[in-house]
C-alpha cells in the first residue's frame, strides 16, 4: 500500500490574515513526519488545507495513493476522507453523549471503511483493550488520555492510509503523552500507514519520527531529514531547548 503526499507552496489565510506563506513540504509511503511548531504558527490550517475544511489562496496538495495522484485543493472533504486520508483532530471533537462504540462506528462511514466494520473494530479493541472493557460508556465521562484513545480508533474505523494527527499531547498528563506517542506508532506500524503528527512536544514528536519541518509565522524555516538533524537545529534550540 503506497501513500505520500505533496504539498507545494502552499498560502491560506483567514481574512486579511495570511496564516501559510509558500508552504511546501513531503511525506513519502510509510514515514512519520512531524510537523513542529508553537501554537499560532499554522500547523492547524494546513492541516485543515489538507483536509479540505480550509481552501487554499494558491498552490497545490497532491496525494498519491498506489499510484493515482490527486490535487486535493478544491474537493469536498469527505472525497478527500473517501481516498483514505483520516484526521485526528486537535481537542479529539468526540461525541460526549454517544458510546465509545458509537463514536468509533461513526469513523467508519466511507465506503472503503463500511465493509470491514467488524474487523476494524476488533482491531481497535485490540490495539485499546480499555476501550473494550468501556464500549457502552458515554465517552464524556472518560479520562482525557481515554478520550484520544477513541479520537485514534475512530481514525482507525475510517480505514485511512494517510493519517493526520494534530497535536495529540494537547490536554494529557506527560506519561499519558508518552503513551499516546507510542500508540501512534504501533498504529502506523500494524497499520502500514503514512503519517503527518503536527506536535508542539518537541521531545515526545521526535521519539516517533523519521524526520520533520518547522512552522513559524506560517513559513516552513527549517527541514529535518532526522531526528537528530532536528536537535541540532539553532532554531530548534531556540524555540524548544531554550538553548
Amino acid at each position: 500500500m503506497a501513500a505520500s503526499l505533496s504539498i507545494h507552496d502552499i498560502d491560506a489565510s483567514y481574512g486579511a490574515v495570511r496564516a501559510l506563506d509558500g508552504v511546501s513540504l513531503e511525506v513519502n509511503t510509510g514515514e512519520t513526519v512531524a510537523l513542529l511548531g508553537t501554537n499560532g504558527n499554522g500547523k492547524t490550517t494546513l492541516m485543515r488545507c489538507i483536509l479540505g475544511l480550509l481552501r487554499p489562496s494558491s498552490g497545490r496538495i497532491v496525494v498519491t495513493i498506489d499510484g493515482v495522484s490527486t490535487d486535493l485543493v478544491g474537493l469536498p472533504a469527505e472525497a478527500i476522507v473517501d481516498l483514505g486520508i483520516a484526521l485526528v483532530p486537535e481537542g479529539r471533537r468526540l461525541f460526549p453523549r454517544l458510546s465509545v462504540e458509537e463514536n468509533l462506528l461513526l469513523g467508519a462511514y466511507r465506503s472503503a471503511a463500511r465493509a470491514s466494520i467488524s474487523r476494524n473494530l476488533e482491531f481497535c479493541y485490540g490495539a485499546f483493550p480499555r476501550l473494550k472493557e468501556r464500549r457502552k460508556q458515554p465517552v464524556g465521562s472518560m479520562s482525557g488520555g481515554e478520550q484520544q484513545m477513541v479520537a485514534l480508533g475512530r481514525a482507525v474505523m475510517c480505514a485511512p492510509k494517510i493519517l493526520l494527527i494534530d497535536e495529540p499531547s494537547v490536554g494529557l498528563a506527560p506519561i499519558l503523552v508518552a503513551r499516546t506517542i507510542e500508540k501512534i506508532a504501533e498504529l502506523k506500524e500494524k497499520l502500514g500507514l503514512t503519517v503527518l503528527m503536527a506536535e508542539q512536544n518537541f521531545h515526545q514528536a521526535i521519539r516517533i519520527a523519521d524526520r520533520g519541518y518547522v512552522l513559524v509565522h506560517g513559513r516552513v524555516e527549517f527541514c529535518g531529514d532526522s531526528p537528530a538533524a532536528l536537535g541540532d537545529s539553532d532554531l530548534v534550540r531556540k524555540f524548544y531547548l531554550g538553548l
